[in-house]
């Protein structure tokens, strides 16, 4: 797990990407805003992690703070990298579709924010007349071959191709946006960041279905406890109400 500290329009906040890897390669979950390259290959390789770039990038949904530093991970590649992305969200990751949540006058704001060299990289990778970023789609409880094997959970609700990945080996969930840790506490989604929060509420049921020791939230890092119960909490609350 990565901790890294972005600008978004003047707001700081604290991310965490999350990086699976073996002795020559590593797959990484999530790039960041634009810009966050150079950031996140500096902390990989401070972490130990010999490879100098991914060989494969997995992207839990299309929101900019994610997908953000993907043109410049595939521009400034010596090999072809793989992306991965669900179905339902993969057409906007590929520019055919706008950004869900994100309005084009703030997207216009924040890529003019930018060097040249990275808008004009960011406004190429996230345009219809460029090729698709998205080169593999993962589908419902597909398995994939990193790490010893990561299983794609679809949870839908906070973004319409929003995904989880499970790391078996390990018993860690990296939960993208489908969770979030506010003062110590395990939480669901932002409500005023998830367009279906009923429908992401009761995406947070499949988690039951899977034995996990910790949970790596984008926002907020590490939650370890009694996590069985959390979700019992955050999804009993839905139905009461």
């Amino acid at each position: 797990m990565l901790e890294l500290t972005i600008d978004i329009l003047g707001r700081s906040m604290v991310i965490y990407p999350t990086v699976i890897h073996d002795s020559h390669s590593y797959v990484l979950v999530d790039t960041g805003m634009p810009s966050s390259h150079k950031e996140i290959i500096d902390l990989i390789r401070q972490s130990g992690i010999e490879a100098s770039e991914p060989h494969s990038i997995i992207l839990t949904h299309q929101d900019l703070d994610h997908i953000g530093g993907l043109p410049q991970f595939i521009v400034n590649s010596s090999q072809q990298v793989n992306v991965y992305a669900h179905e339902d969200d993969k057409s906007y990751i590929n520019g055919e579709l706008p950004f869900l949540k994100l309005p084009l006058d703030i997207k216009h704001t924040i890529l003019q924010s930018l060097p040249e060299k990275h808008r004009l990289e960011s406004e190429a990778a996230f345009s219809n007349s460029t090729p698709t970023n998205v080169s593999h789609v993962v589908t419902e409880g597909e398995r994939l071959p990193f790490g010893g094997g990561l299983e794609v959970i679809h949870t839908p609700g906070h973004t319409p191709g929003h995904i989880c990945l499970y790391h078996e080996p390990s018993k860690t969930l990296i939960a993208g946006d489908a969770l979030l840790i506010e003062e110590g506490q395990l939480m669901g989604p932002k409500p005023e960041n998830t367009p279906n929060m009923d429908e992401a509420i009761r995406s947070l049921q499949k988690l039951k279905d899977f034995e996990i020791d910790s949970i790596i939230c984008y926002h907020g890092g590490v939650f370890r406890g009694d996590i069985p119960q959390r979700i019992n909490e955050l999804t009993s609350n839905q139905r009461k109400s």
